[in-house]
């Protein structure tokens, strides 16, 4: 089979398109022959041995597919690795079907980004009716749905960041009542000014570094900061528990895989965001299609916040997809 395959860590140049045996599925496993795979900021931290779980080698990236069974079916799957390639084996319970009326790129954006921006609001922050909602980076995977979610539950007022006008006009068009420009500086000044001079309830965070550290400055009494990326690369500054206390903010942690397995946080909100799409209530965000073989491309693009919404590889395409 055609495979996407690193036998070493790094950057994007380790990305090298090779020929390899076909997996053999075990029990419980199911085989799917791959027709889009996802590609997640995840799977740039994987690559180069950065992320939560430690990577090795020689390795297959790529956590999410869309594609057929052997009886048939049309499923939506997680991936332990193994997703940039022809085909994939996957773990049966983590395999969903997906409905017509919802497309590949758009099954692939839910699957571990949507399920995230759901559990964020719903099971980390607790978002109750009428409170606002910071979202950061509100124009990529994660944040482009969680704007979306956050109307959809009841949010009061919804700021969003972004580093470009293009960025922060798109999430206006998703549902944010507000969009502020992403960077550091003056960063917490601008959100509480977004929120009508108070101090927010709930922020999404991703990046780390000096972006936690002002969004947590923004947090008013009672307020929730979940944390669930650092794309920045750039761990924040320690938090003493007094200034916790001092405003009785809380930080919260947030990593999917903890979800997995555990009854009611994986299917049941995946056929939910399913649902919501197929009625058109969510509109998933799909930023780019790469071949197969532009996968070192499409990080490229990611790491470098050229991209909106959703990235996906189209796999049986060859070299025909299309990138935009």
């Amino acid at each position: 089979m055609r495979a996407i395959q690193i036998t070493e860590f790094g950057g994007p140049e380790v990305l090298h398109e090779a020929e390899l045996p076909d997996p053999v599925p075990g029990p419980g496993q199911l085989l799917v022959d791959v027709s889009t795979a996802g590609v997640n900021y995840a799977d740039t931290h994987t690559v180069e041995n950065s992320y939560l779980s430690s990577s090795s080698l020689p390795m297959v990236p790529g956590a999410e597919v869309v594609g057929r069974t052997a009886d048939g079916r049309r499923v939506v799957a997680l991936t332990d690795n193994g997703g940039y390639a022809d085909k994939a084996v996957v773990q049966e319970d983590l395999a969903h079907d997906v409905p017509d009326e919802v497309s590949d790129a758009q099954a692939l954006a839910l699957v571990v980004q949507g399920v995230t921006a759901w559990h964020l609001l719903r099971t980390s922050a607790r978002l109750a009716a009428g409170e606002s909602v910071v979202v950061h980076a509100a124009a990529g995977g994660t944040g482009s749905l969680a704007v979306q979610l956050a109307r959809e539950f009841g949010a009061g007022r919804i700021i969003a960041t972004a580093s470009s006008k293009e960025k922060r006009d798109l999430a206006l068009e998703l549902g944010a009542d507000v969009a502020v420009d992403s960077r550091p500086e003056g960063l917490r000044d601008r959100l509480v000014a977004a929120n009508g001079g108070q101090k927010v309830d709930i922020v999404l965070e991703m990046t780390g570094g000096p972006v936690f550290d002002a969004s947590l400055a923004a947090l008013a009494p009672f307020g929730r900061l979940v944390a669930y990326g650092m794309a920045s690369r750039t761990p924040a500054t320690s938090v003493p528990p007094a200034q916790l206390m001092g405003r009785s903010r809380a930080v919260v942690g947030f990593w999917l895989a903890h979800c997995l397995g555990r009854p009611g946080m994986y299917r049941e909100p995946l056929a939910e965001l399913l649902a919501m799409t197929g009625e058109g209530r969510l509109k998933p965000q799909v930023g780019g299609v790469y071949p197969l073989s532009g996968a070192a491309r499409a990080h490229q693009d990611l790491r470098a916040r050229r991209t909106v919404g959703k990235l996906v590889l189209d796999v049986t395409g060859g070299d025909a997809g299309t990138h935009r």
